[in-house]
């Protein structure tokens, strides 16, 4: 137990564990910026009851072991076909495969950024077609996002370069005499 633990250390042990207890796809949203309540989601999908019931078990027992801590809250036991487990910095979503189709939670969050499964650790992660195409679709977004922040950098870096070296005294350049003169 160490106190030093992250919530994205706290989500990283929750997924191998879902992994370990043979969870598939294991969705790591990092939704602390959309959401007040929580840093992470951890959402996967057990195959069936008992499976879903072997994941929550074994999601506790490592999150106790390896850091300390137990769950607010535990939601969904009795059907067990959708468990939610509140540890306040992340929440673990285990669902049986037809309502994880039914709800897309991780569909409902997609502006949030999604962790590759394997900086968890987790090798050789099993996706369902769906869970892939949603994953390579966030990847894709994320390569968008980061372009279009380094050409907002450039922008405003030519702006400050304009007001700085060429017209610091207001002589009347325009940004297009400007360009020419780069």
């Amino acid at each position: 137990m160490t106190e030093n633990l992250t919530s994205r250390d706290l989500a990283n042990i929750a997924a191998r564990a879902i992994d370990e207890k043979k969870g598939s796809d294991i969705v790591i949203q990092e939704v602390g910026e959309l959401l007040n309540v929580t840093d992470y989601f951890i959402i996967a999908t057990g195959a069936n009851r008992r499976r879903v019931d072997a994941i929550q078990e074994y999601v506790e027992e490592c999150l106790t072991k390896e850091a300390g801590i137990k769950p607010y809250s535990i939601e969904g036991l009795d059907e067990m076909t959708w468990v939610l487990m509140d540890y306040g910095n992340i929440v673990v979503h285990i669902f049986q495969p037809a309502q994880r189709d039914f709800y897309r939670l991780e569909q409902l969050w997609e502006d949030a950024p999604t962790m590759d499964a394997a900086a968890a650790g987790i090798e050789d992660a099993e996706y369902s077609e769906r869970i892939s195409k949603l994953l390579e679709h966030q990847k894709q977004r994320m390569e968008e996002l980061a372009a279009e922040g380094s050409q907002e950098e450039e922008s405003e870096s030519d702006v400050e370069e304009y007001d700085e070296i060429i017209d610091p005294e207001g002589t009347g350049f325009t940004r297009e005499e400007f360009d020419e003169l780069k």
